[in-house]
């Protein structure tokens, strides 16, 4: 019984049991947005969410923003990281775009991207919002 809560302990202090990698998924043939991106809300910060059919490949991918005041200059870039459940057909990606000006019309297009920076392939049509 000691070796048991000694092992447990080791395994739980060391981090073993929290730092486990998800596995590599089969890249997807196709990667599709199929729901979104839609704004969660249009303030000095924005919460911008789509959903992807599972990309597969690495554990870790990032949803990325690309936005500008120009529809044809969306040089302003905001991401954040995302673990892929391997048991999940579809994935959630949301991205906070932060210090926006009020009352100001915003232009953006999605993608996702490997943790290596590889492209999974697809990017949404230009949109826009409006912060109050």
């Amino acid at each position: 019984m000691k070796k048991v809560l000694l092992t447990l302990s080791i395994m739980i202090f060391s981090g073993s049991l929290f730092a486990q990698e998800s596995p590599t998924t089969p890249k997807a043939a196709r990667v599709q947005i199929i729901q979104g991106p839609e704004i969660a809300l249009a303030s000095w910060f924005t919460a911008i969410r789509w959903t992807t059919n599972n990309p597969g490949g690495s554990p870790v991918h990032y949803g990325i923003v690309h936005y500008g005041t120009d529809p044809k200059d969306l040089s302003q870039t905001a991401k954040n990281p995302i673990r892929l459940n391997p048991n999940h057909s579809e994935t959630v990606f949301r991205v906070l775009l932060n210090n926006l000006k009020p009352r100001t019309t915003y232009y953006y297009t999605v993608d996702s991207v490997e943790a290596n920076g590889k492209s999974d392939g697809v990017t949404s049509p230009v949109q826009s919002f409006t912060t109050q």
